[in-house]
């Protein structure tokens, strides 16, 4: 079953990414410290419960897709994950969260170039692909406004040559 993702439009392919421009959707985020890998796994038991069901009124939500990171860098102790949410729900209508380290965020309208990739869910994998992108969108002459972010696509149980990864940057790109 195909879990449902923010809406886009693909503005420009290139071998090397893909200019997107997303609408605005809402995301439930924690911040949680410790390295990438215990990291996530915490911080996607503390969304999950929330989109479970540990929320008021106590509604079960669907799951989406991407779970979205930072970017796993050397060194770093804390990342932010997030889950986008419905889109069936606004900022009014969302359940609030029981947990008072979740926070809900109404992302803006954005144009974000984006790198596909499989694979495991390393360090080195995304970094690759980060500077991959980087290069291209600095060799094209494209400007960022953020630092790249992880999108995760897949389960864990899926065969990890199967995944699809994303990295992805809001560029610096005037929308109409």
């Amino acid at each position: 079953m195909a879990l449902e993702e923010p809406q886009f439009e693909v503005i420009h392919v290139t071998n090397d990414y893909e200019i997107r421009h997303y609408a605005p959707y809402i995301v439930a985020e924690v911040d949680v410290t410790g390295d990438m890998g215990d990291s996530g796994n915490r911080a996607f038991r503390i969304l999950a419960d929330y989109i479970f069901g540990n929320n008021e009124p106590g509604q079960k939500m669907q799951m989406t897709a991407p779970v979205v990171s930072d970017a796993p860098q050397p060194a770093r102790d804390a990342y932010t994950y997030a889950f986008v949410m419905e889109s069936r729900y606004s900022m009014d209508t969302l359940p609030a969260p029981v947990d008072p380290r979740i926070r809900i965020v109404q992302k803006p309208a954005q144009v974000v170039a984006a790198r596909s990739y499989s694979g495991r869910w390393t360090q080195e994998n995304f970094l690759q692909h980060e500077v991959s992108l980087v290069s291209a969108l600095t060799i094209d002459g494209l400007s960022t406004r953020s630092e790249p972010l992880l999108a995760r696509y897949d389960s864990p149980f899926k065969p990890w040559f199967l995944r699809r990864n994303e990295v992805l940057v809001e560029l610096d790109w005037e929308l109409n």
